[in-house]
């Protein structure tokens, strides 16, 4: 069966137009990126200086990605370009969180990945068999993957019939980019349930227990001194409230106010830029 976490009960907001911006400071704050933080090869608006603002207040911010296309290295040196300079320790996304989960239930196992030269390199330098074909296969990893075809999906077919696990690094539906969107790691997981009738066993990536792990750990605080803040309602805010953290939507990527009002995530704040999450 499929890991999902269900909302946890939040006071409803009022009418469109009537939303809570945060009236303190918290001690570590949560940043997607995507959607967030910036859109394609550009900071969002009031971005670099908010965030800027809260590390000269002396606020911890780290910044959490599902997309498991780009490395942590890769995801600092961008920001940093992008004027926000960033260690990679300041970086987790859905690649690392997997690294650690297979890691903790089976070292060294042979695996069939769905998903990007990234995530596969990621896999294999930490010990994992990364497999070309379904002999052996212990568990196949559906992913982020724009180079998904039919060869996969039959090898992923293959690996999981003849007894292979079936684990995911998260389940956005799209991955947004400027001008659109491309479709994400939702749409590769529905395609191999599809064909073996046997559901995602676990997905680590947002809105999980297994990465609100890893952020609180990196973070070393307890989950009420932390803000989540980000675009989506399905994984980044329910993200922080399952994990006990207040959440703030920010309505600058994928989710907009109609959106907000049909649906039953309600997030702790609204901000239409980043600037809103400083107290007035």
């Amino acid at each position: 069966m499929r890991s999902v976490e269900a909302p946890l009960p939040v006071k409803p907001m009022g009418s469109s137009g009537d939303y809570s911006t945060p009236a303190k400071l918290y001690d570590g704050y949560i940043f997607d990126l995507d959607g967030t933080c910036y859109l394609g090869d550009a900071l969002l608006p009031t971005v670099g200086k908010t965030i800027a603002h809260l590390r000269e207040l002396g606020r911890r911010t780290i910044f959490l990605s599902n997309n498991p296309t780009q490395t942590r290295e890769v995801y600092a040196e961008r920001l940093t370009r992008l004027g926000l300079p960033t260690p990679p320790e300041d970086v987790i996304n859905s690649s690392m969180v997997m690294v650690d989960f297979l890691r903790h239930r089976m070292p060294g196992a042979r695996l069939f990945v769905v998903g990007e030269e990234p995530l596969r390199r990621e896999l294999a330098e930490a010990g994992f068999d990364v497999a070309d074909n379904a002999r052996d296969v212990a568990a196949v990893i559906a992913s982020f993957d724009r180079t998904f075809d039919y060869r996969k999906l039959q090898i992923a077919f293959d690996a999981i019939r003849a007894g292979a696990r079936f684990f995911a690094t998260n389940s956005d539906r799209y991955c947004p980019v400027p001008g659109g969107g491309q479709p994400d790691a939702a749409a590769v997981i529905a395609a191999i349930e599809a064909c073996t009738t046997v559901g995602v066993e676990a997905i680590v990536g947002k809105p999980s227990h297994y990465m609100a792990e890893s952020v609180l750990e990196r973070l070393s605080l307890a989950p009420h001194q932390c803000l989540m803040v980000g675009d989506r309602l399905e994984t980044d805010v329910l993200f922080g409230l399952n994990a006990g953290m207040d959440a703030a939507l920010t309505l600058t990527g994928a989710t907009d106010e109609m959106m907000l009002a049909s649906s039953a995530i309600r997030p702790t704040y609204v901000l239409r830029a980043l600037s809103e999450l400083l107290p007035r």
